[in-house]
C-alpha cells in the first residue's frame, strides 16, 4: 500500500452570483471548491486501522484549501466560510469518508484560510460518477452567524469509481447573497468560542 495517495483527477470550481431572484448584488458573492479524486486503499476490504486516511487528508486538506483560497483571488484571512465534503464509490465504506474528514483535515484548513474558530460544516456519502453532494458552509469564527449558512453543490462527472474516494473543500469570500433572516451579524461576532 502506497504512502501517497494515487490521484486520478483534481477539479476546481467557482460559482459567482450577481443577483439573486428579484435583489441585485452591489459586489458579487463567491464560493469556491476543489476537489481531489485518488484511489481509495481500502476498497473491497475491512481495515480496521484507518489512520493512512488521516494522513493523507492532512495533505490533501493543505492543498485542496490553498488551491480553493487562490480560486477567489483572496488573502486567507479574508475568507468568510469554509465547509468540507467527501464521496466514497461503491467499494468503500462512509467511514473512509470520516477518516478523511475528522481525525486530521481540521487543521490543514484552519492554518490555510488565516484562523477559524467554529467546528467545519461537513457532509458524506456513497457515490458513483456523477452524483452531486451539497457541501455546507458556515462562518470559520462563529458557527452561529446565521447569513453565512449555505451550501455549494458539487458535482463531478467521472468520479467516484468503485474504488475511489473524493475530498471536497469549499470556501467563500461572503455569506448568503441577500442574506436578511436577522440572528447574530458577522461584525457582531465576538469570535471566541467558535460559535457566538
Amino acid at each position: 500500500m502506497s504512502d501517497t495517495p494515487q490521484i486520478r483527477k483534481i477539479y476546481s470550481f467557482v460559482e459567482e452570483t450577481h443577483a439573486d431572484g428579484k435583489a441585485p448584488l452591489t459586489a458579487p458573492t463567491r464560493k469556491a471548491a476543489v476537489a481531489v479524486v485518488f484511489k481509495n486503499p481500502f476498497a473491497g476490504i475491512y481495515q480496521e486501522d484507518l489512520s493512512l486516511l488521516y494522513n493523507w487528508s492532512e495533505t490533501l486538506g493543505t492543498m485542496l484549501t490553498q488551491k480553493a483560497v487562490a480560486a477567489l483571488g483572496i488573502a486567507p484571512e479574508a475568507v468568510h466560510s469554509y465547509g468540507k465534503g467527501a464521496i466514497v464509490g461503491a467499494d468503500g465504506e462512509l467511514e473512509h469518508c470520516a477518516a478523511m474528514m475528522h481525525p486530521a483535515l481540521g487543521k490543514p484548513m484552519r492554518d490555510n484560510v488565516g484562523g477559524g474558530k467554529a467546528l467545519i460544516p461537513s457532509a458524506k456519502k456513497r457515490g458513483y460518477p456523477g452524483v452531486s453532494i451539497d457541501v455546507p458552509v458556515h462562518f470559520k469564527d462563529a458557527a452561529f452567524v446565521r447569513s453565512h449558512f449555505d451550501a455549494m453543490e458539487v458535482r463531478l462527472p467521472d468520479a467516484p469509481m468503485d474504488d475511489e474516494l473524493v475530498l471536497i473543500v469549499v470556501v467563500t469570500d461572503a455569506g448568503r447573497p441577500a442574506a436578511r433572516v436577522g440572528g447574530l451579524k458577522k461584525e457582531d461576532a465576538k469570535c471566541e468560542d467558535g460559535l457566538r
